[in-house]
């Protein structure tokens, strides 16, 4: 199997398999749990952290707030490119991938 890339990450987060999220998050430069964890603080982390990233670099939220998935991406605006994938228990992570 080749090695997974970013645009492995689909926009239907039903879509990305298990093997090739795992592959992403063992790639990622950054990674934040954030499960329990309600907005706005995911917002507020999420953008802190991609301020402090290189461009092309990679941060994940792990989460269990399903409004996140919507507001994280909108929080980071134009500064990263997001996608979501979804397991199949109810955890989210959202990839950003910074401009």
């Amino acid at each position: 199997m080749s090695q997974p890339s970013w645009d492995d990450v689909v926009e239907m987060p039903d879509e990305l398999d298990d093997e090739t999220a795992e592959a992403l998050v063992d790639d990622a430069t950054e990674i934040q749990d954030m499960t329990g964890e309600v907005c706005p603080y995911p917002q507020v982390e999420a953008k802190k952290s991609i301020a402090g990233l290189s461009p092309g670099d990679v941060l994940v939220q792990e989460t269990d707030h399903v409004p996140s998935t919507e507001n994280v991406p909108k929080a980071v605006g134009d500064d990263a490119t997001a996608k979501v994938w979804k397991s199949g228990d109810g955890r989210y992570r959202i990839f950003l991938r910074k401009e």
